[in-house]
Order: C-alpha cells, then sequence, then structure tokens
C-alpha cells in the first residue's frame, strides 16, 4: 500500500520567499486600534449626557440636577 503523501502548504500574501509572517506587527496594531475605537465609541455614547449635566452642574450660577433636566 502506498500511504498518502500530506503536503503542508502555508496560506498567506507572500510567495515562497516572504519574509513577512501571516500576522505582522501591522494586523496586531491594526486589530488593536480597531478594538480600542469600538471601546471608545461605546464610552462616548454612554458618556456624553452625563458629561454635560456634571458640567452644567458645576457652572456658574450653580444648579440643582432637577433645574437642569427641567423643560423650563
Amino acid at each position: 500500500m502506498a500511504a498518502a503523501k500530506a503536503s503542508l502548504k502555508i496560506k498567506g500574501k507572500g510567495g515562497k520567499g516572504s519574509k513577512e509572517p501571516s500576522s505582522s506587527k501591522y494586523e496586531v496594531f491594526k486589530d488593536w486600534t480597531n478594538w480600542s475605537l469600538k471601546k471608545a465609541k461605546v464610552a462616548t455614547h454612554y458618556g456624553f449626557i452625563p458629561l454635560i449635566i456634571i458640567l452644567g452642574m458645576k457652572s456658574d450660577p450653580n444648579t440643582h440636577l432637577f433645574q437642569l433636566l427641567s423643560p423650563v
């Protein structure tokens, strides 16, 4: 019986003589940047209104939370 010979091929952009690994520093940096921008987007989304309320409470003349939230 002849044993089947498996060929191992590395998938990637580079050819046979490519020195760059598939997970380069650029890819890691890009992934980290995308992750941090997604987290910043969520923090901005949920933190914007509370930030405005806090700034309004510390402004002159001093206001209370009810005065900031009332429509009049």
